[in-house]
């Protein structure tokens, strides 16, 4: 049943809109954590398969990016029109949403397409890790618009108080490329061929789900063909707010990039085999924090948007303390067993062996992750875009880029690599927290 978030208590709604995007989140993780496992344990790649698969990350996040950028974008903007009760700009900024996801896939898909093989070898690839790479990133790239226009699109459902909705988006999708994983992997041996296809397959279900929805009885507001036309101001409004979740994406890509290159030069394909697993965990671990704090955006900017202030602030500090007790459970679980934690991705054992030391590295400082979450949640859901970019960039462009750069050269060979990602969390995630609660909560 869809709500207004105007009847129950503010942590109630945060509650009842995160959990159910948690747990979609989760399926939707699926997708490519599920491909690392099985292609992890693939027989006769001593590693290699997987680390292919790590030099396409950056490709996929650059996706996630622009999908980001032109999907949620919108999804304040639609919520702050829904709160002030104006359906109609609602629509029209759903539809304009779809068709900038639309164009822009068939964009990004030409594109990466056509220059995958530069790319990938700018990217870190080495002669051996190339064949796996190109084999998952030419099969992937042919679900670019599905990926997009699932991801992108479903925030509309939560949006409009269908969570449960929304999690059906991708449990459907996600199911499918369970099943067909290991079948496309090991049964027809297809490798990280088949990997890549059960992923495209499986995003396109998810897609179909979306518009079928959307398009559909079920929804308050629809998708609707008048308001697929781009207007031009309304698409600088999307991407204005899109922007800093964009930025963190395309900076999680330059660092990406950076990472994989350094530790090619520093330790070879095996440490960049080593960081495709601990970036799989980091995705597990921050998934929860993650998707509070994007549950909480809906029921923040809905508040915002009927002024109801005191609900906002209530609001704020209850994602804040559910991020931080979360994040330092996390830390704890990664301390206590890294090694099983490794073991689920690979059965390599040089790479359990070097990954330990280098996961509990990587995830010192976690807990701060949790504030630049916070802080990013409440300057997006308010609308405060140029914050949210400025604290984006600050944290992987400004802080981690360049120590990537920085501390292997200073004689910490790899672990510099794994060094820099705690301190850009201390840092960066302090300042947005902090500027957050001075610049909004302390002003509502």
């Amino acid at each position: 049943m869809a709500t207004d978030f105007s009847g129950n208590t503010v942590s109630k709604n945060i509650i009842s809109q995160a959990v159910p995007l948690i747990m979609a989140q989760i399926v939707q993780m699926l997708y490519n954590v599920v491909d690392r496992v099985y292609i992890g344990h693939l027989p006769g790649s001593d590693g290699l398969a997987l680390t292919g698969i790590g030099l396409s990350f950056p490709i996929v996040t650059l996706i996630m990016a622009f999908t980001q950028l032109l999907g949620a974008g919108g999804t304040p903007l639609f919520s702050m029109a829904r709160g002030a009760g104006e359906d109609g700009q609602a629509k029209k900024i759903m539809g304009n949403a779809f068709s900038m996801l639309l164009g822009c896939s068939v964009v990004l898909f030409v594109f990466c397409y056509c220059f995958r093989r530069p790319i990938l070898f700018l990217f870190g690839a080495s002669e051996a890790s190339y064949v796996y790479a190109d084999a998952y990133l030419k099969i992937y790239l042919a679900g670019t618009a599905f990926s997009m226009v699932s991801a992108g699109m479903n925030g509309y459902i939560n949006a409009q108080g269908f969570p449960g909705t929304g999690m059906i988006t991708t449990v459907a999708g996600a199911a499918l490329n369970l099943v067909l994983d290991p079948v496309l992997i090991f049964g027809l041996h297809m490798g990280v061929s088949g990997a890549a296809l059960a992923t495209v397959v499986s995003q396109m279900v998810s897609a179909l789900w979306v518009m079928r929805f959307l398009t559909g009885p079920k929804a308050i507001l629809h998708i609707r063909k008048a308001c697929l036309r781009i207007d031009r101001k309304l698409a600088g409004q999307i991407t204005a707010l899109g922007l800093s979740g964009f930025i963190m994406q395309a900076t999680n890509c330059l660092v990406q990039v950076l990472c994989n290159a350094s530790l090619r030069d520093y330790g070879g394909d095996l440490y960049v085999g080593v960081m495709t697993v601990i970036n799989s965990i980091r995705e597990v671990l921050t998934l929860p924090v993650h998707g509070f704090t994007s549950g909480a955006q809906p029921v923040l900017g809905y508040d915002y948007g009927a002024e109801r202030f005191d609900r906002v602030k209530s609001g704020i500090r209850f994602t804040t303390a559910v991020g931080i007790s979360y994040t330092i459970l996390a830390w704890i679980v990664v301390n206590l067993s890294p090694r099983f934690l490794l073991s689920i991705f690979t059965n390599n054992q040089e790479m359990l062996d070097v990954g330990q030391e280098a996961l509990k590295l990587y995830f010192m400082g976690f807990c701060f992750m949790a504030f630049q979450f916070c802080g990013q949640c409440t300057f997006v859901a308010l609308g405060r875009s140029r914050q949210a970019v400025f604290f984006s960039l600050l944290r992987k462009a400004f802080i981690v880029a360049p120590l990537i750069i920085l501390l292997p050269r200073l004689g910490l060979g790899a672990d510099g690599v794994f060094l820099s990602e705690p301190v850009s969390n201390v840092i960066g995630g302090s300042a947005c927290f902090i500027a957050m609660y001075l610049q909004v909560y302390r002003r509502l």
